[in-house]
């Protein structure tokens, strides 16, 4: 059964297959070392903490967007017809809030 190598030929090629196999064993060794994997859970929770905060700014700048668009005219000038009702609705829940946090100060004494 022989392949037609040469005793140094097989000898080589066990000594390849060694210095490849003892390089896997390195990468498997830095794979599941503690600090490897407690770096790639962090680089993995960093990444999904900047998507989300890339999403929740994006999602904030359109809603922004969209109320300016609302309250003031494409060249700056604001919508009184629009404003005063959300500032009227603003000051009035403003005066329902304090009006029972005052009561519930009230009570307490």
């Amino acid at each position: 059964m022989s392949d037609g190598r040469t005793p140094a030929q097989i000898e080589a090629d066990i000594v390849r297959r060694r210095q490849e196999l003892a390089v896997t064993l390195d990468e498997i060794g830095v794979r599941v070392h503690p600090k490897t994997i407690v770096g790639n859970a962090s680089a993995s929770v960093r990444e999904k903490v900047d998507q989300t905060a890339g999403r929740a700014y994006v999602a904030v700048n359109r809603a922004v967007t969209g109320i300016r668009g609302e309250l003031f005219s494409s060249d700056g000038a604001p919508r009184l017809e629009r404003i005063v009702p959300v500032a009227v609705a603003a000051v009035a829940l403003i005066v329902v809030v304090s009006g029972r946090s005052s009561r519930r100060k009230r009570k307490r004494k």
